[in-house]
């Protein structure tokens, strides 16, 4: 009898002991990974049943809202400006879960996080409903500009405060309508869903952040800064030669200017043209080594910082894969091959240079407000990396203003404001169609904004420019935005 007692006794301890290490992997070790795990939606089901903090631009604008309503859940998750913030603020979803800021900042919008949970000692032993509201850095006023310039044409619009990080404007064409996510007619928001995956422009997907692409020419901004500090070039010397081709070592094949036309001369004559023939050459007197380690130091190959979830991460290929592959240095170098870069990339970029050479991180959240009025979170400028030095950052500066002065970019000029810019029109494969880019910032001697714009080709839309195409968007975004960082 005893034996038996001790087997049982041995055997309910086991199992404990099992019970016990699974409780304490479920509720310690895997918790955030079912909590965060788009596919769990208890969290989701409970959040639209309590109350939930608010997002709103930097001007008040809100753009995520929870209202209450009749029914099973007593509250409704609500997007005022439909599909102008979508790829921002996200969806809030029964169905499908949480994406953009709603999933990011979660703990705080829903008041779990533990600095809004809990704010003195009683609160250990008092349930209180607190949440937190989400103030923006973004200009609601730039935000819609950068809608209604790009108008139609699918693609993206960043612009940055170079100063700070803060993103004034972040918009992606196509976007989608959030509120048809969020809504509490299941079999509605599953056909939205459905017609969201199947639509071949994939507006689920932020261009902006979330997808990168060929940079074409506004690369050669990292080729020039890999020139200057490696000690390759000055804006006046070299002075390459004048032609409509470059033949790379280990190859046959030329690489051509646009429009078969010739350019060569310094750098800062290559910048105002954009000269394919000379930037491809410089590539490859710069090296694979110095250009890999530029290119990094504006943040290539490392994940995005920016506080949104899922950001690409912009691609320059590494040293060693050139050793036997200069033809490709000298693609990679004027922004082909397998160079690839986000708009949020390339706005981080010209606002690096913009500010002297020091890059900060970009960011979307300004505070972290609670329902008490008390400030949780506060983001300030952040430094991430110096890039370029100052002094190389000055004369590129000068170089820039000079393209839109006299180069490619001069439908980016603002009258009164010193502008600098540059183009980019990027090559697609098994395609006759051309992406066009223009990165800027303005104004040259106290830069207060940086902008990227993309436009997607295809086909249908045939030989775009940066100057022609981009620009003008560019421009618009551009006056917005500075007036609306006077006050900041």
């Amino acid at each position: 009898m005893n034996l038996r007692i001790r087997r049982l006794t041995v055997g309910l301890l086991v199992l404990y002991t099992v019970l016990f290490v699974q409780l304490n992997l479920v509720q310690l070790v895997l918790a955030d990974g079912y909590r965060t795990n788009e596919a769990n939606t208890r969290d989701i089901v409970r959040l639209f049943s309590e109350p939930r903090g608010s997002i709103s631009t930097s001007d008040g604008t809100v753009i995520a809202r929870s209202i209450e309503v009749e029914g099973e859940l007593d509250r409704l998750r609500e997007y005022p400006e439909g599909e102008l913030y979508a790829h921002v603020t996200g969806y809030l979803s029964l169905n499908f879960g949480a994406s953009g800021l709603e999933r990011e900042r979660n703990d705080e919008l829903a008041g779990t996080s533990q600095e809004i949970e809990i704010k003195s000692f009683s609160d250990l032993f008092i349930e209180r409903d607190r949440t937190a509201n989400l103030i923006l850095t973004i200009d609601h006023d730039v935000q819609r500009t950068a809608r209604a310039a790009l108008g139609d044409k699918k693609g993206a619009v960043v612009a940055i405060d170079p100063r700070t990080g803060e993103v004034l404007a972040m918009w992606s064409w196509p976007s989608f309508d959030p509120n048809q996510l969020s809504s509490h007619d299941l079999g509605g928001a599953s056909q939205a869903w459905l017609a969201l995956l199947d639509d071949a422009d994939v507006p689920l997907r932020s261009r902006a952040y979330q997808e990168r692409y060929a940079p074409g020419s506004t690369f050669k901004v990292v080729t020039a800064a890999a020139a200057l500090d490696g000690g390759h070039a000055t804006p006046t010397d070299p002075i390459l030669e004048v032609t409509d081709n470059y033949v790379a070592p280990q190859t046959d094949r030329p690489i051509m200017n646009f429009g078969d036309s010739s350019c060569g001369g310094d750098l800062t004559e290559m910048l105002r043209v954009s000269c394919n023939t000379g930037f491809a050459e410089l590539g490859v007197t710069v090296g694979a080594d110095r250009m890999a380690i530029s290119a990094g130091g504006f943040g290539f190959n490392d994940p995005s910082p920016v506080d949104l979830p899922n950001a690409a991460t912009s691609i320059f290929p590494s040293a060693s894969f050139f050793t036997n592959n200069i033809p490709l240095l000298a693609q990679s170098a004027i922004g082909q091959f397998e160079t690839a870069a986000s708009p949020l990339q390339m706005a981080m970029l010209a606002a690096a240079v913009a500010n002297d050479g020091v890059m900060m991180r970009p960011h979307l959240v300004s505070e972290v407000i609670d329902s008490d009025g008390r400030t949780v979170d506060s983001v300030g400028p952040e430094v991430i990396g110096t890039p370029i030095t100052f002094s190389s950052a000055a004369e590129l500066k000068a170089m820039l203003e000079n393209v839109v002065v006299k180069g490619t970019a001069k439908s980016l000029a603002i009258e009164g404001v010193r502008v600098a810019g540059k183009t980019g029109t990027a090559e697609i494969e098994g395609s006759d169609g051309t992406h066009a880019w223009i990165i800027g910032f303005a104004p040259v001697d106290n830069p207060r904004v940086a902008v990227a714009v993309f436009v997607e080709g295809d086909d249908t839309t045939g030989q775009q420019t940066g100057g022609a195409t981009a620009g003008p968007i560019a421009r618009e975004v551009m006056i917005d935005a500075l007036e609306a960082t006077v006050a900041r």
